[in-house]
């Protein structure tokens, strides 16, 4: 099969699925568009727009008690259903793109063909390194990699085919082609801030033979089975709805038709906030400070309840515990629990983030001020970057950033797809709600 023919394979079922929806959210808006879905209070105007049903996404859903949903599948039923690397225990990452595009699991040959069309593509310019390198070295690596992924605005296909003059409707096809020309150079960026910055300025060039997760363990000089740690990394962290900070600034500034350049760039940024992508490294450093309290060596089970206690009681949270949506585990943490049993069940960290998800949920629901008290996603997977050699925590949120884009480009293209118009939300002044208030309510009609 020639190159050209395997790159339109999943554009062009792509292309059947966008027809297929734009007359249901044509529908939904031209006669159904007055139909009330949701209200909005006053906390939630000055909280954030928490849980305001305003945002639109096929690609998944959070349910409270199963937890993500790709595409309708579970995280289990995803990994099970993709096509996996020969020898690998876990899924292609480009099968997995295939599935968010069209809600299809991909046969292996469908999966293959993207493997190919995103190696066609995967050479970063050389620009893009030279940008890198002017930089302090002691530069933030997520603010090396939101650079590196702006310099390459300049050769937005978008761009280009906008200015040429292109119907709405045609808008996702440009984006398209900038969504996989992007992801499928990210690996290697980020693979390449890592050795600039923390390995001594050694670059290790791309395999031609491998796979995307594949070559980001071989670019970051790591051996196996850290290519089964990024595919499944990736795929764990591609998208969470569209509602959290760098899904969401991403479709905000994709919404003005910024190409994902801007978009992704601008979520990146996002992401680089405390309160969004750092919490993976707030868990292992707090996991690391349990060991140097309590001497070094792994607690028992009333030493860490006490442990717990003294910091609840002292008014800090217990990071990795917790969820803005789920009520339960997150299935997350379980796929990563299920990797660590079996490749490092005697590691001491792992074995005290098992101890710490049989102690804490007990003490939370005890404390009582904690809405979920089971283990999310953050949990685990600074441990399991730490064993295998990726100690340096700034880098954590890198990883976050090149998983998120599978989620948050696939997104993209579908916005441009179903047209969806520029975001816009309408401000009210606070003496507005304090007069609602007083008076019970805004007087609708």
């Amino acid at each position: 099969m020639s190159k050209v023919m395997e790159k339109a394979t999943l554009k062009e079922k792509l292309f059947e699925k966008i027809q297929a929806h734009r007359p249901r959210t044509t529908k939904l808006v031209k006669e159904l568009g007055k139909v009330v879905i949701d209200q909005v209070t006053i906390e939630q105007c000055i909280g954030g727009a928490r849980d305001v049903r305003s945002l639109v996404t096929d690609i998944s859903y959070l349910d409270p008690q199963e937890g993500i949903r790709f595409r309708g599948k579970t995280i289990p039923e995803t990994f099970a259903a993709l096509p996996k690397v020969p020898g690998s225990e876990y899924p292609y990452v480009e099968g997995f793109w295939y599935f968010l595009m069209t809600g299809e699991v991909p046969t292996m040959e469908q999966t293959l063909a993207v493997v190919e069309d995103f190696k066609a593509r995967a050479r970063v310019p050389q620009y893009v390194f030279d940008i890198l390198r002017t930089m302090p070295r002691d530069t933030h690596p997520m603010t090396m990699f939101s650079a590196a992924i702006l310099s390459m605005q300049r050769d937005s296909v978008f761009v280009k085919r906008y200015n040429a003059g292109m119907k709405k409707t045609d808008y996702w096809d440009p984006t398209y082609e900038d969504a996989c020309n992007l992801m499928a150079k990210l690996p290697e960026i980020g693979a390449y801030i890592y050795r600039m910055k923390y390995k001594g300025d050694t670059p290790i060039a791309p395999s031609p033979t491998l796979d995307l997760g594949g070559n980001f363990a071989h670019m970051m000089g790591i051996g196996k089975p850290y290519d089964d740690v990024a595919r499944m990394y990736f795929i764990l962290h591609s998208d969470h709805e569209s509602g959290n900070v760098s899904a969401h600034t991403a479709h905000l500034v994709a919404s003005a038709l910024s190409d994902v350049y801007y978009a992704y760039s601008a979520g990146i940024n996002g992401l680089a906030g405390p309160l969004h992508g750092l919490a993976n490294q707030e868990v292992l450093g707090w996991c690391q400070g349990v060991f140097n309290k309590l001497g070094g060596k792994l607690p028992t089970e009333e030493e860490l309840k006490k442990f717990l206690w003294d910091t609840l009681n002292s008014g800090q949270v217990i990071p990795g515990y917790g969820h803005a949506v789920l009520r339960k585990t997150d299935p997350r943490y379980v796929s990563q629990m299920e990797f660590c049993l079996k490749h490092l069940p005697d590691y001491p960290l792992f074995k005290l983030v098992n101890l710490i998800y049989k102690v804490a949920p007990g003490v939370l629901m005890e404390h009582g001020k904690a809405k979920n008290p089971w283990p999310n996603v953050d949990a685990q997977s600074g441990v399991i970057q730490w064993y295998y050699g990726v100690v340096e925590y700034d880098f954590y949120t890198v990883l976050f950033g090149i998983g998120r884009a599978l989620g948050v480009l696939c997104n993209l293209t579908w916005d441009r797809a179903l047209g969806y118009a520029i975001e816009r939300p309408k401000s009210v002044t606070t003496d507005m709600l304090e007069k609602w208030a007083a008076e019970g309510g805004r007087k609708l009609g």
